[in-house]
């Protein structure tokens, strides 16, 4: 891989450039980025006019730059989190339809969860989550989950990075962290009441697949009104247990009694039964050397 002078690779320049972007700054000139990614006007000049010619970045009229949309369309490829997201989403909507309140599915990311669906409804509690955001793990029911079902190294690192509370309910010594980790490894299932929101409360349990590993969660954020919680919970866990059988029937062998129909789009879609019964035999009718 072709290395700068200072021994940062042209790659890892390429994805700095791509990081300045976020949600609080999804337009920048040129001198902002070479700015936020730390790389000279020149270099960031020439990366940003391939990636600009590639499509990965778009030219605004004002001579400000976005993250192209072919970006997107080939973060949408991977069977990783935006596969899991169609396979989860009518098990998503299933769960507001009752709840009427906020749905998410979260995976982790580093030492965070990112946010790959949300469905809320207009009066629902506030709740400040976006689909392809981040929240640190120990602010939220789903990192909690997910601390519980992972190395315990994890656990040091987040202690390590420090807690930051956000309000006077959150999680604010290693101690109440250790001891929510521990109770989620308990029972399954994790509750924030206030972490973020002192008005709003998430309650998760955990999505798993192949061999038990947890893939992600399924989560909701409901009023904090300090009500059971063992309803939710039971919803939560009969959406999970759905997902989790879908994602392992997505991986089955083509022709399993069990597999999924789709064929090599299984992973990535989730349509209707006849929608998927073409994607089933779209190969087998293409010419050899488009398969």
């Amino acid at each position: 891989m072709a290395r700068q002078s200072n021994g940062v690779s042209a790659i890892s320049r390429v994805v700095r450039v791509l990081d300045t972007f976020s949600f609080e700054a999804p337009f920048l000139s040129l001198s902002e980025i070479s700015e936020r990614a730390g790389i000279p006007m020149s270099s960031a000049h020439r990366i940003v006019s391939e990636l600009v010619e590639h499509g990965l970045l778009e030219r605004m009229p004002d001579r400000s730059y976005r993250v192209g949309n072919r970006l997107w369309e080939m973060g949408s490829r991977t069977p990783g989190a935006l596969g899991l997201r169609e396979i989860a989403l009518p098990f998503l909507h299933a769960i507001q339809s009752r709840v009427r309140q906020h749905t998410q599915l979260l995976v982790r990311s580093g030492l965070d969860v990112l946010v790959i669906e949300r469905l809320s409804s207009r009066d629902a509690v506030v709740n400040a989550s976006i689909v392809g955001g981040r929240i640190p793990l120990q602010h939220s029911s789903s990192g909690i989950v997910l601390l519980a079902h992972a190395d315990d190294d994890l656990l040091d690192r987040v202690l390590e990075r420090g807690l930051a509370p956000i309000t006077a309910s959150s999680l604010s010594t290693p101690e109440q962290l250790r001891e929510a980790v521990a109770a989620a490894r308990r029972s399954g299932f994790a509750v924030s009441e206030g972490w973020i929101f002192e008005e709003s409360r998430g309650i998760a349990v955990p999505i798993r697949g192949s061999q038990e590993v947890v893939v992600g969660t399924v989560s909701v954020v409901v009023p904090n009104d300090h009500s059971p919680v063992d309803d939710l919970v039971r919803l939560l866990r009969l959406a999970a247990d759905g997902i989790s059988e879908a994602l392992l029937r997505s991986y089955l062998p083509p022709g399993h009694p069990h597999a999924r129909a789709g064929g090599v789009y299984r992973q990535l879609v989730s349509s209707s039964d006849r929608s998927m019964e073409y994607f089933e035999h779209l190969l087998e009718d293409a010419p050899p050397q488009e398969r």
